[in-house]
């Protein structure tokens, strides 16, 4: 059985940082493709960042690249998304997700196979 759990989310002020970690089991993260996405209140989902399979080349969606990392620790089968400098605009529920093909991962969520339950990132003063 496979399953993501997210955890790492919360209140955090405009301009600081949280670290989201998705654990795995059931897979082995570094055969699939992991992405994160996010989804605020009234807007559809989107892709926030991905590590693509085998070489882990990653891919960010233009709204956070420079402030968002992705990472992962294939010892502890869990993927982070270092998250620095958030904006009001960041607050939504984030998601982990597994692609079983993930070669190079994608930030459409249509190709992903797998979803954890998702946590809770606000960012407010």
């Amino acid at each position: 059985q496979v399953q993501l759990v997210e955890s790492g989310g919360g209140l955090v002020q405009p301009g600081g940082s949280l670290r989201l970690s998705c654990a795995v089991s059931g897979i082995t993260v570094d055969d699939y493709g992991i992405g994160w996405f996010r989804q605020a209140p009234g807007k559809e989902r989107e892709g926030v960042s991905c590590i693509s399979a085998s070489d882990g080349s990653t891919h960010y969606a233009d709204s956070v690249k420079g402030r968002f990392t992705i990472s992962r620790d294939n010892a502890k089968n869990t993927v982070y998304l270092q998250m620095n400098g958030l904006k009001p605009e960041d607050t939504a529920v984030y998601y982990c997700a597994a692609d079983w093909w993930g070669v190079p991962a994608t930030l459409s969520d249509v190709d992903y196979d797998y979803w954890g339950q998702g946590t809770q990132v606000t960012v407010s003063s």
